[in-house]
C-alpha cells in the first residue's frame, strides 16, 4: 500500500475497525474511507455499489459485521446470518466490480470445526462439523471465505481471509448479555464490585479453553498481511497461548479488585472446548503479538472505567 493510496474500513467504528484506523493514521496514511452505518447500509447491495462506484478505494478492509455470545446467538440466529452475509457479498462482490486491489476479509476462530485437532491449522477448515451454538456466525463467515476464494480463482484477484483468535479491548461490546467473554465479565464484576455483590455466576465449567488477542495486535497483523500476504490460502492470527474461562475469569476478577466468590454453572453450555489457532504461518512471515494477556486486560478495563464516565 501506498501512503497516498484510498484505503476504505468497513466497519470502522467497531472493534477492529477503530483500532485499524488509527494504526493507518499512525503510519501516514492519510486518504482513508469511513462510513457509518447510519451513512452506508452495507447490507444493501444498491447502497453498497453506490458508494464503490464513488468513491473507487484501492484497498479495503472488510472488518464490519455482527457478532456477539452464546446467549444472543442461540436466541437470535436471523441477526448473525443474515446482515453478515449480506453485508460480506456486498463489500465483496463490488471490491470485484470496482477493480479493487486487494480486499483482507476478517474471519473468526468460529469458522473451524468443534473437535479439530489442536493447535488448529488453516488446513483443518471443513474437516467436521462446527461448533452448534454459533453455527449462524460460523456459516456467515465460512461463505464470504469461499466467495473470496472462489474471485481469486475465478477472476484473478487479490481478496486474502484472515481468521483471529478471540478479540478484545476498547470498543468492543461489554454487555452482559450480548458481549463476547472478556467484555461481558469485566462488566459483570465491574458491577459486582460497585453493587458489593457476594458473587459472580459464570456460564459452563470454565474448563473449556480459549487464545485471546488484544486488538491493537489484530490491527497490527491486518495492515502487515495487506503488505506481505497474497495468497487465497487462510491465515491465522493469534496469541499463540490458551487459557482456560476459569483462570481467565480469576485474572479479570483481580484487575477489576472484585473480591467476592466466583460460582461456574455447568448447566449452561460451554461451547467448543478448546479453540488455539497454530499461528505459524504468520509467525513465518515475520509478525509476532506485542502485548500480554494481564496488560491488555488493563488497557482494556482502563478504557471501560473511562467510558462509563463520560
Amino acid at each position: 500500500m501506498d501512503k497516498k493510496d484510498k484505503i476504505y474500513i468497513a466497519g470502522h467504528t467497531g472493534l477492529i475497525g477503530y483500532s485499524l484506523v488509527s494504526k493507518l493514521k499512525n503510519l501516514g496514511y492519510k486518504n482513508l474511507l469511513v462510513s457509518s452505518s447510519q451513512q452506508l447500509d452495507l447490507v444493501n447491495q444498491n447502497s453498497t455499489e453506490e458508494f464503490f462506484k464513488k468513491e473507487r478505494p484501492d484497498y479495503v478492509f472488510m472488518v464490519a459485521g455482527k457478532s456477539g455470545g452464546i446467549v444472543v446467538n442461540n436466541n437470535r440466529p436471523v441477526d448473525f446470518i443474515y446482515p453478515n452475509v449480506m453485508m460480506e457479498f456486498n463489500v465483496i462482490n463490488a471490491s470485484f466490480k470496482y477493480k479493487v486491489k486487494k480486499l483482507l476479509f476478517m474471519a473468526c476462530g468460529c469458522v473451524y470445526p468443534r473437535d479439530c485437532p489442536q493447535p488448529i491449522k488453516e488446513e483443518y477448515l471443513l474437516l467436521s462439523k462446527p461448533e452448534p451454538t454459533n453455527i449462524t456466525h460460523t456459516v456467515a463467515k465460512l461463505a464470504g471465505i469461499v466467495l473470496c476464494q472462489s474471485f481469486n480463482k475465478q477472476y484473478g484477484t487479490n481478496f486474502i481471509s484472515v481468521v483471529s483468535s478471540n478479540i478484545f479491548g476498547p470498543n468492543d461490546n461489554f454487555s452482559s448479555d450480548s458481549g463476547h467473554v472478556i467484555p461481558s465479565l469485566l462488566n459483570r464484576f465491574h458491577q459486582a464490585k460497585i453493587k458489593n455483590s457476594p458473587s459472580v455466576t459464570i456460564w459452563g465449567s470454565g474448563n473449556v479453553r480459549r487464545d485471546f488477542i488484544y486488538v491493537d495486535d489484530v490491527a497490527d497483523a491486518c495492515v502487515f498481511l495487506m503488505e506481505k500476504y497474497n495468497s487465497s490460502e487462510l491465515i491465522n492470527i493469534g496469541a499463540g497461548i490458551d487459557i482456560s474461562i476459569k483462570e481467565l475469569s480469576f485474572i479479570i476478577k483481580e484487575v477489576v479488585g472484585f473480591k467476592g466468590e466466583l460460582v461456574f454453572d455447568t448447566t449452561k453450555p460451554d461451547g467448543m472446548p478448546k479453540k488455539l489457532l497454530d499461528t505459524t504461518r504468520i509467525l513465518k512471515l515475520g509478525w509476532k503479538p506485542k502485548f500480554n494477556l494481564k496488560d491488555s486486560l488493563k488497557l482494556t478495563y482502563d478504557w471501560f472505567l473511562k467510558s462509563q464516565n463520560k
